[in-house]
């Protein structure tokens, strides 16, 4: 693996990026490169802040002669989506991102690499640590907490930043420019189950292992249509669980709210003269799965592997109580824009189905661009759930962001890419949560827009940055900086 960042341009950025990396900061764990953060101010003599969030917000002054322009806030978030292969040996509170260089890109070997939004924020410190670079007044934010909920944006206080326009470096397609994102909510399903004794003498253990998925971002990458691992489980579960008497123990699917699942996984018990008709079920699914994402995932395994018989189940009854909810809540894409070509306009995430200490929890992320349409969706998730017998609750209701086409900064950043590259950039609103909502509930007058280096497969262990789109972004970024507008 070549591991020599040293090579890459812009060499700051990328020696701040082989930096982070080293540092460990999933979501809910971000003390060390928070304190990383302050003392890069301390060590370069800048003013800093730590609000409650906590974020990090530094200061730099305008070069000499561009004390007029106004001040630009440049944003990224701290913390990074934790996902691994299931072989993979790794902590993600104490191991080091292990990345390195393939071919054209930089990716991690088996986990995310945190490029969302590692580069952001390495781009944001090249700036600050710059001499080099013509710039107005500057204030970097650095939020916390951004993948699980978006809790520094939400603890941000209204008044704490002066700037007059935010670049949000947390986009992952070089070349666009987002003016616009979804607002999000989390539904949370809880179902209380009872257990039965097994007779080991009539039944015996398997464990059903769906893997092989793609997984990735469940905002920007659900349009792909590739396969959920709870769905697609729990599908053959509503099949079979009569027919062959299948006993569910426990199950265990997806991770993160945020990631489509990759995984899923139950362990079952099944009447041992019913062990050949069960494996050769799970061997015609696995077929038929992947005869259906042909062409969307290449690697699609489902298999039933022999396991000690658990002494107990999970009461038929309500076991199936939970693969009918599963199975009829509704996942993937709702509904496409209409004034936006190729932009999911609502959708949901059936991102977690988990057995643990009596109650069954099943949780789903929302997201919509229309605030109508996403409580449409969370009502019509609640009866699904209700109807099964859980108790659901939401959380973590968040608005999304209008796209203003007379922005100040989008003209800039429009000319600016234009003069460097020839072309003008598209310009597009994004269906995932970004913080540009959330900020701008604080601060309506804020101008607002987004911009990144391109990132395939974010939240997933597959995820990968461009180089040379790096180096685009950063020539752009720095260009913008040296034309912001006059106050």
């Amino acid at each position: 693996m070549d591991k020599d960042f040293s090579k890459l341009k812009p060499e700051l950025l990328w020696k701040r990026f082989s930096e982070i990396c080293s540092i460990p900061h999933p979501s809910h764990h971000e003390e060390k490169i928070r304190e990383y953060i302050v003392n890069f101010a301390k060590e370069h003599k800048l003013d800093y802040t730590v609000d409650e969030g906590p974020n990090v917000i530094i200061r730099k002054p305008a070069t000499p002669g561009m004390e007029g322009r106004k001040t630009i806030v440049l944003q990224a978030h701290l913390d990074m989506v934790p996902q691994k292969n299931s072989d993979k040996e790794f902590d993600f509170e104490k191991d080091p991102i292990e990345a390195y260089i393939d071919g054209e890109w930089v990716t991690a070997n088996g986990t995310t690499l945190g490029a969302d939004n590692g580069i952001g924020a390495s781009a944001i410190l090249a700036v600050l640590e710059s001499n080099d670079i013509k710039h107005g007044p500057i204030e970097a934010l650095f939020t916390a907490t951004e993948e699980t909920g978006m809790d520094g944006a939400f603890a941000l206080r209204a008044g704490e930043l002066k700037g007059d326009i935010l670049v949000n470096l947390d986009s992952e397609t070089e070349g666009e420019l987002y003016v616009g994102c979804a607002g999000g909510l989390d539904v949370t399903a809880t179902m209380k189950y009872d257990t039965v004794k097994l007779d080991k003498n009539e039944f015996t253990g398997y464990r059903l292992e769906l893997k092989g998925l793609k997984g990735g971002h469940s905002g920007m990458e659900i349009v792909l249509q590739r396969g959920n691992a709870n769905k697609l489980l729990v599908r053959f579960m509503r099949n079979f669980q009569e027919k062959l008497g299948i006993m569910l123990c426990d199950i265990d699917g997806g991770g993160l709210r945020n990631a489509i699942p990759r995984e899923a996984f139950a362990t079952v018990a099944v009447m041992k003269k019913n062990e050949k008709a069960l494996l050769a079920a799970v061997r015609r699914f696995e077929k038929l799965y992947i005869n259906e994402y042909k062409g969307i995932e290449d690697s699609i395994s489902f298999k039933a592997i022999p396991v000690k018989t658990p002494s107990k189940a999970i009461n038929f009854f309500d076991q199936a109580n939970l693969i009918d909810a599963v199975f009829a809540c509704p996942n993937g894409v709702m509904r496409m824009s209409t004034s936006m070509p190729g932009l999911v306009q609502t959708s949901s995430n059936l991102a977690r189905v988990v057995s643990e200490r009596g109650y069954f929890k099943i949780m789903c992320l929302l997201r919509s661009s229309v605030n109508s349409e996403k409580d449409d969706l969370a009502l019509m998730i609640r009866t699904v759930m209700e109807l099964s017998g859980a108790t659901v609750k939401q959380s973590g209701a968040y608005d999304g962001w209008n796209p203003n086409m007379e922005s100040p900064i989008l003209k800039t950043m429009k000319e600016s890419y234009n003069k460097l590259f020839g072309r003008e950039p598209d310009v597009m609103a994004i269906h995932a949560g970004l913080e540009c909502g959330i900020i701008g509930g604080k601060y309506p007058s804020m101008d607002m827009i987004s911009c990144g280096p391109t990132i395939k497969y974010p939240h997933s262990p597959d995820e990968k940055v461009n180089i040379a789109s790096v180096e685009k972004f950063w020539k752009f970024l720095c260009y913008t900086l040296e034309n912001a507008p006059v106050k």
